[in-house]
């Protein structure tokens, strides 16, 4: 049996990417999945709520906990099954979500390498349905074993339970906050069609002079294009994506490209368009700006950055003003990615 023990009084901020401080008034490491039900049998889970944290690369915390926060750290990989095109990989919700899509482009398990760099771990990629240069988790998903959180039983999701929307998913909606994901199951090919539609993906291979690139190429491109727009949270505290892309009805963008001609835009299904909110950001003038400690990042305004000592209230207030100025240009409101726990 795995180390099982309660903390008090723990300091989240080497726990989430953002760097803010705060307080957990109780703490768990989740090792395996019988751990959940140790923790609600103990006093603290039976009065207080569980808040459920992976990496910590995708929250911000306004203030301190008052109630129990359940880190995810269940690991391990297997291959479960495979056939002459696929091959399906569970993996535990605490791996980190990075090191498995390099173990799989390394093994030469295709489908994931154009979310290669997201920050994060496993368990919390079919919770965000995490996506990146024209790929989304929901595009490999198979299935998840979550635990939940009121009588400690489990469940399988299949990708039809799990509801997966743009950045979103039945655990950020109807479900948020009942399920803690242990374990996640992937279907992966082993004759790789690789994806390289999107345009900053695609002109950097060109740059590099490479024509037909294979899965390893295009999660080193990928690696090398997140790396030239986003801060590493080790050297500048941040969340990655602050915002998400609005999508708005195709009438209402060809208003607004009457007065913006070069509004950049992508097809987001039958008379929608999605716009990105780093331009919208941009365009009001909040690239590279800073407010005290926080700030949006010089090279992509998408990101809001803790330059060090901000409160998670301070980011909040920044994410609102940007978001109001958007609102009040365009007409559009811009939506969090990141999770906001007060």
């Amino acid at each position: 049996m795995a180390d099982f023990s309660i903390r008090r009084h723990v300091d989240l901020a080497p726990y989430n990417t953002l760097g803010v401080g705060a307080t957990a008034g109780w703490f768990v490491k989740i090792r395996e999945i019988p751990d959940v039900a140790r923790l609600l049998e103990a006093p603290p889970s039976r009065e207080r709520p569980v808040h459920i944290l992976g990496g910590g690369s995708n929250v911000l915390f306004l203030g301190d906990v008052d109630g129990i926060v359940a880190h995810v750290a269940v690991g391990g990989r297997e291959v479960i099954a495979r056939d002459d095109r696929h091959l399906w990989l569970k993996a535990g919700a605490g791996e980190n979500w990075h090191a498995l899509v390099r173990h799989c482009v390394e093994q030469g398990w295709g489908g994931i390498e154009n979310l290669s760099l997201i920050p994060g771990t496993v368990g919390a990629a079919p919770i965000q349905n995490i996506g990146a240069y024209g790929a989304e988790l929901s595009g490999v998903f198979h299935s998840l074993t979550a635990v939940n959180l009121s009588d400690g039983t489990t469940r399988t999701f299949d990708r039809e339970a799990c509801r997966f929307g743009y950045r979103d998913s039945y655990f950020k909606g109807e479900g948020r906050g009942q399920w803690l994901v242990a374990d996640v199951t992937l279907r992966l090919s082993l004759q790789h069609e690789v994806n390289t539609g999107y345009d900053a993906l695609r002109r950097r291979l060109e740059r590099e002079g490479i024509v037909n690139p294979d899965i390893d190429q295009v999660s080193r491109a990928v690696m090398a294009e997140r790396r030239s727009k986003l801060p590493d949270p080790d050297d500048l505290g941040n969340a990655g994506s602050f915002f998400k892309n609005p999508v708005i009805n195709r009438p209402r963008f060809e208003e607004l490209r009457e007065r913006w001609p070069g509004m950049p835009h992508y097809p987001a299904g039958e008379g929608r368009v999605k716009v990105p909110a780093g331009w919208l950001i941009e365009e009001t003038g909040w690239k590279g700006r800073r407010v005290g400690p926080v700030g949006t990042y010089r090279q992509q305004a998408l990101v809001i950055v803790n330059h060090g000592g901000a409160t998670g209230h301070e980011v909040w207030e920044l994410a609102r003003r940007i978001r109001d100025e958007v609102a009040g240009v365009f007409g559009i409101e811009l939506v969090p990615e990141v999770n906001i726990i007060s």
